[in-house]
């Protein structure tokens, strides 16, 4: 996808500077073995808060990150000149210049800062812009710990797209979902949930999931999920002239990846669907291609008739 350069006044800001590497991944439950393949239903249902409670646990009793598999390095280990990822830049340029995965989360973020902005202009309503934080291993939000095993979220309370950037590799050696629209589609589902705080949606449904069972709790994230696969589709078919061949196929690849049949079958050897958090491969696939094909986040309501 052929993007601009991100924007200078983007809202960026880097924690940076500690060792570490990512773990788990966007939207599901791959990487160092059963714990995390839980974490994302403990972050839908508690919030970072709750994440971070179930790592810190580990971490004093399990022994350690360490421990948990998935390619992961010890906190502080090694030796010699220290990587990009684990440097931090000094303001927005440098941070999203320290390395290709920075650059490609600037473009995409920049670009749908614009877009959205521009889709809110048009319809009379206020836009707020997020932040981008980066961090590698490990961070801090406005909602607890961040953790390079939740993969990429959104925070609510602070405004922040949280990106550990070696989730792109992951992204793509581990799920196959290569080139720089599957990226893009990672910032712009994170985006995507922005755009529903700021329309209050996350709100509601965070209010009827405290009020419900945890198998109606799950349905509910999954709704909220695939609408942000929806709103990211709205993004890609705002800025269509600037996609390349073979973009679409790239984000159908990657939605098909980090569908949570696909990654319950690759983790624990057998699908249970009352336990889905962000909906079926299918169903990502699905909603990703309606907001391409309409361009209308109004077409996004999966919170009416069925999921597909």
């Amino acid at each position: 996808m052929r993007l601009d350069d991100f924007d200078p006044n983007i809202n960026v800001e880097d924690q940076r500077g500690s060792g570490g590497s990512g773990f788990g991944g966007f939207g599901g439950g791959g990487g160092g073995g059963l714990l995390f393949a839980f974490l994302p239903m403990i972050f839908n249902r508690f919030g970072c808060f709750g994440v971070a409670i179930v790592l810190g646990l580990f971490l004093v009793f399990g022994g350690g990150l360490n421990m948990l598999g998935g390619g992961g390095q010890m906190i502080g280990g090694g030796s010699g000149a220290p990587t990009a990822a684990s440097r931090a830049g000094s303001d927005t340029n440098s941070s999203c210049n320290l390395d290709a995965g920075s650059k490609v989360a600037c473009n995409a973020f920049s670009s749908a800062d614009k877009t959205w902005a521009a889709l809110f202009a048009k319809e009379g309503q206020r836009f707020e812009a997020p932040k981008l934080v980066f961090y590698n291993g490990e961070g801090q939000s406005g909602c607890g710990a961040a953790q390079s095993a939740m993969g990429p979220f959104y925070c609510p309370n602070d405004q922040g797209i949280y990106l550990d950037t070696s989730f792109f590799n992951e992204l793509s050696q581990k799920f196959g979902a290569s080139g720089d629209f599957a990226q893009d589609y990672v910032i712009a589902h994170e985006f995507g949930h922005h755009i529903q705080n700021l329309l209050g949606i996350s709100d509601k449904e965070s209010a009827l999931q405290r009020r419900s069972s945890e198998v109606e709790g799950n349905r509910l994230s999954v709704m909220l999920e695939l609408q942000a696969d929806c709103f990211a589709g709205v993004w890609a078919a705002q800025n269509r002239d600037r996609m390349d061949p073979g973009d679409l196929q790239e984000g159908m690849t990657a939605a098909h990846a980090i569908g949570d049949d696909t990654l319950q079958q690759e983790t624990q050897g057998r699908v249970v669907p009352d336990s889905f958090t962000h909906g079926t491969s299918q169903q990502r696939m699905t909603w990703l291609r309606r907001g391409i094909d309409t361009g209308d986040y109004r077409q996004c309501d999966t919170f009416q008739g069925t999921l597909g």
